[in-house]
């Protein structure tokens, strides 16, 4: 099952979250105390694997809204969730329930104060009822006296207080209780939908393990309940090694030990610097000493187990708590998440609060190639950031930005929303920074560049490509980075100035009155290789074309009115004039230039960022969205194509 949008009200500093949408990866964008890491402990508490998280405590009731919480004017629900099941994930249910009697693939659940896990689930419940019924053969009067009763819990009920049962319905009672012993279908689906909710793995930033370790201190602390984070992280590291604090005390023998260590030393070794391109010459080595009495305490007595990081270019050896606070912030969740893994397979979601936050931009890339190649292809991934580094800019419909928001003087707390480009410019920084990046990037280091003319192409391009991926269509090639060139006229400059620097480059441009001789010098320059040199004009199906005609003229006007929120009167019409401009941005230019003082003005780019923060609900199924997307389409299919020229 799959986790689809939450909403929190209610918690800390979160009065109502509003509802937002979970990706397979979601970044969670917000400066410092914008409300990040309450949402990540909220969620956390649905079924975290230390159950000792697991509960919504009053005292997190929100401060201002203490005193209604304690006159018992309680919320029913802090946390409400949406998932997505799984085919097999029906198959199991409708074991229980019957074939074809659920009747969503969507469920929910909600938790609150009472910490009680509260499923909704729809179930052809009567359908059940009837079926049951018909397969006991009552008679026609048996069956009149259960035609009102629609759920299998009142028909046990009614069975159950019947004093004249006939043996047809002493056998359809005891079939019911067979079916359900938990008293209802809609138990049996809950109770299913419990062994089936996967587990929350929350792991913030400063959750370190400590490079020295007093294994005598350790026992005491584990035996009297007092671990900390970074004591759970190092005996996570003991279980890998497939030994356990107790047993590695009491091993005399030097060899045994010394090959278990090595063995994890070598694993993580292998795993951690595969994606930690900072310094390649360096291997995790663990110690196993008596304590030194000269040491401070607690190290001065018992056995002392040391983490070492060996430098091999320099051939010197430092303590694991010496080395950067990225790279130990690193090491432990390799550690603690193998471990988890182990215990708890696969059914894992997992929240990742500020990671990677003392890392160096390269190394957060890093952590970032990590999350792409080894965490989400089977885990769903929530993590928080301010920086600019983490945040992935071909997955901005993966980003959800969070404000602790006012109307006025009015509190209203922190906010989740999926519209990336907010207002308030602290949360919009990272994201700008983010983008910013990317395209310094494509300059210098990109090895396929697409130029487009203006920012807009690069938001259309993005929308398309995700909903054709989505639909298993073709979709742009991850390795093309679109970057904006200005204009035509400035490809010959762009391609002049870093066509030497081994970058594969081609074009996608507008084509207008005036652009055909354009377009053909650039071609006849040679300044591109054959073919690259791209054209709206073809794809959209007219002489002259803008990228918002390949979308499309009835499509482009639906998002035209919404986005500027023209109401019937002063909306563009379906219908195009006569007189019109071909291209539809010319077209809607000249409405805009009519309308009276005081309306909004029009530009290109505000529609394009309209589109791909409503992209869910803006256009609905039909022959216009297809016949958009066979467009779009057909440019990947041919940007594609260049690729392997």
């Amino acid at each position: 099952m799959k986790l689809i949008s939450a909403q929190i009200t209610n918690f800390k500093n979160i009065y109502d979250s509003q509802e937002f949408k979970i990706d397979q990866t979601t970044c969670l964008v917000g400066k410092n105390e914008a409300g990040k890491t309450a949402i990540l402990q909220s969620l956390t508490k649905l079924n975290p694997i230390d159950t000792s998280q697991g509960n919504f405590n009053e005292l997190e009731f929100p401060r201002m809204s203490f005193y209604e919480y304690s006159n018992e004017n309680r919320p029913e629900q802090v946390l409400m969730t949406e998932w997505e099941l799984s085919d097999s994930d029906c198959s199991l249910i409708e074991e229980k329930i019957g074939k074809g009697n659920l009747s969503s693939k969507i469920v929910k659940l909600a938790k609150g104060y009472k910490n009680s896990l509260d499923w909704s689930v729809e179930i052809h419940l009567e359908k059940i009822v009837r079926s049951f019924i018909l397969n006991a053969g009552l008679t026609a009067d048996e069956q009149v006296s259960y035609k009102q009763i629609n759920t299998t819990s009142s028909l046990i009920k009614e069975l159950t207080k019947k004093t004249d049962k006939s043996d047809r319905e002493v056998t359809l009672l005891q079939d019911l209780k067979n079916a359900f012993p938990n008293g209802n279908a809609t138990a049996e689906a809950n109770a299913i939908l419990n062994k089936l909710l996967p587990y929350f793995i929350y792991f913030p930033q400063y959750d370190l393990m400590r490079g020295e370790v007093s294994l005598t201190k350790l026992a005491e602390d584990k035996a009297q309940n007092k671990l900390t984070m970074g004591d759970r992280i190092f005996i996570s590291l003991l279980e890998m090694a497939g030994t356990t604090i107790e047993e590695i005390q009491s091993i005399n023998k030097f060899e045994p030990l010394i090959t278990k260590l090595e063995a994890v030393s070598n694993r993580i070794s292998r795993e951690i610097f595969s994606y930690w391109s900072q310094n390649k010459h360096l291997k995790v080595e663990f110690r196993f000493d008596n304590a030194r009495s000269e040491d401070p305490p607690p190290f001065n007595t018992g056995y002392v187990f040391r983490t070492r990081i060996n430098n091999t270019r320099h051939g010197v050896t430092v303590s694991f708590d010496e080395r950067s606070t990225g790279f130990v912030w690193f090491f432990s969740f390799l550690v603690w998440f193998s471990q988890v893994k182990k215990n708890f397979g696969n059914n894992l979601i997992i929240l990742l609060d500020e990671p990677g936050l003392s890392l160096h931009a390269k190394a957060q890339a890093d952590l970032l190639r990590y999350f792409e190649e080894k965490l989400t292809p089977i885990y769903q991934v929530i993590y928080s950031t301010h920086s600019p580094f983490m945040i992935d800019p071909n997955n901005l419909l993966g980003v959800r930005t969070v404000e602790d928001t006012m109307r006025g003087e009015e509190v209203l707390g922190t906010k989740v929303t999926g519209e990336v480009l907010t207002t308030d410019k602290d949360t919009l920084f990272p994201l700008q920074a983010a983008l910013g990046y990317d395209i310094a990037q494509t300059l210098f280091v990109g090895e396929n560049v697409l130029l487009v003319e203006g920012p807009s192409d690069i938001l259309f391009l993005k929308w398309a490509s995700n909903e054709l991926k989505v639909r298993k269509k073709a979709f742009l090639d991850d390795r093309w980075v679109i970057t904006p060139a200005g204009s035509i006229d400035k490809i010959a400059s762009f391609v002049a100035l870093f066509s030497g620097k081994g970058i594969h480059i081609a074009a996608l441009t507008d084509y207008g009155k005036g652009d055909k001789n354009k377009v053909q010098r650039i071609k006849d320059l040679e300044i591109l290789k054959s073919g690259h040199v791209l054209t709206m004009d073809v794809y959209a199906g007219q002489p002259e074309a803008d990228v918002e005609d390949v979308l499309g003229r009835k499509l482009y006007v639906q998002l035209i009115n919404k986005c500027y929120g023209l109401k019937s009167g002063s909306e563009v019409p379906e219908d195009k004039p006569t007189s019109s401009e071909i291209r539809v941005v010319k077209e809607i230019e000249q409405i805009f230039a009519s309308m009276q003082p005081g309306a909004p003005s029009f530009d290109h780019y505000h529609p394009a960022v309209y589109l791909i923060e409503n992209s869910r609900s803006l256009f609905s199924a039909g022959p216009d969205l297809e016949m958009a997307l066979d467009k779009f389409e057909k440019i990947f299919i041919d940007a594609n194509a260049l690729l392997a020229k």
